[in-house]
């Protein structure tokens, strides 16, 4: 715990610097920076009590055993023995909840999040999948209160979806549902099956943060923007003008069209958003490989093509095969109840970081 408190004497010297930069004038009238300061004051600050709670804790304790061990008064000793015996178990659970704290923070937790499904492997009933996923993921938003946009999509002839890209807004979003990210299969007998059997088919889940730019900024020499008349529904406003945009990002080739909004500049503004969550994802993604070879996360790399959940209907089970959990509720899980899942995830996470973080401050 030694190294773990000389980390957290540093987070809190940090804290005290970034309170001084938050009350100077010069940091206060550059918005960016004052942004940029008071985010990483937030970030810190509830380790910052939990420590300086931790520091009278200690402080108490050291007291307690003074008087333990000068004073020859039986009741004040009494007394002292209950503080002191309180005053542990305190401090015990203490060190557990800093430990928790100081683990290594993902920046995007509190960023809402561009997710995009799309039906792989299994034609038509792979794209029913993917749309049976997207309600899914709409209807655990509703119950966390977030809001859920669809702002592209490509459907197909049987009610499906060959992709769909939704924004997802609200408190914590990338937290809960970046362990999404992967390739999910589901068995099941499919609707154009006359003779009953169970298929296997999958779609495939990206979660990418959506940065601002703050965060990340595109050199506009980089972009290729076309425009060009909008199709399909929309009305005669629309496809008299050429509304719809479509971006290229020329160094990856990245491609975003956008025709759902209804002018153009609303369409330049979406497809910039998309295009900036998708180039940074791009870059993320070479990082984070390179990343994993040297050491593979608890919860798998998050590699789109790894495959991470398994849905089988004719036995109402659900199985997240990452973390060896299963569930027979199928049913109460495509309908949003994606709770259970979710925590596990974060729990396992966790431990793992925790026991590693153990090893490296003892």
């Amino acid at each position: 715990m030694d190294k773990i408190i000389a980390q957290l004497e540093g987070v809190l010297q940090r804290y005290d610097e970034l309170e001084e930069m938050m009350a100077d004038p010069e940091v206060i009238n550059d918005t960016q920076r004052y942004l940029q300061v008071t985010k990483e004051e937030g970030s810190l600050r509830e380790v910052v009590q939990k420590y300086k709670h931790y520091k009278r804790v200690q402080h108490d304790i050291k007291e307690s055993e003074e008087v333990l061990s000068d004073s020859d008064d039986a009741e004040l000793e009494e007394l002292a023995k209950e503080d002191l015996a309180n005053l542990k178990a305190e401090k015990e659970q203490l060190d557990h909840e800093i430990l928790v704290l100081m683990l290594p923070k993902d920046p995007n937790d509190d960023k809402n999040i561009i997710m995009e499904i799309r039906g792989a492997a299994g034609g038509d009933e792979a794209s029913l999948f993917a749309a049976d996923l997207l309600s899914m993921y709409q209807k655990y938003a509703e119950r966390q209160g977030w809001t859920f946009e669809i702002i592209d999509e490509n459907r197909t002839d049987v009610g499906g979806f060959k992709e769909v890209a939704v924004m997802i807004t609200g408190t914590q979003v990338y937290s809960k549902l970046k362990y999404e990210n992967g390739a999910h299969r589901v068995q099941r007998v499919p609707v154009t099956e006359s003779a009953g059997r169970v298929h296997t088919s999958t779609a495939t889940v990206a979660v990418m943060p959506e940065y601002d730019d703050i965060d990340f900024k595109l050199d506009p020499k980089d972009i290729r923007v076309d425009v060009y008349r909008s199709s399909g529904a929309g009305g005669q406003h629309i496809n008299k003008t050429s509304s719809a945009v479509r971006m290229t990002h020329i160094p990856t080739g990245i491609v975003v069209a956008m025709q759902d909004q209804r002018s153009q500049q609303q369409n330049r503004e979406r497809a910039m958003q998309i295009l900036r969550t998708r180039v940074y994802d791009f870059y993320e993604t070479e990082n984070r490989s390179k990343y994993d070879e040297k050491r593979k996360s608890a919860v798998g790399t998050g590699d789109r093509s790894e495959r991470i959940r398994t849905y089988n209907y004719p036995q109402n089970r659900v199985t997240d095969h990452r973390i060896g959990l299963t569930l027979n509720k199928l049913d109460r899980i495509m309908n949003g109840d994606l709770g259970e899942i979710i925590d596990a995830l974060i729990v396992h996470d966790q431990t793992d970081k925790l026991e590693h973080l153990q090893d490296v401050g003892a």
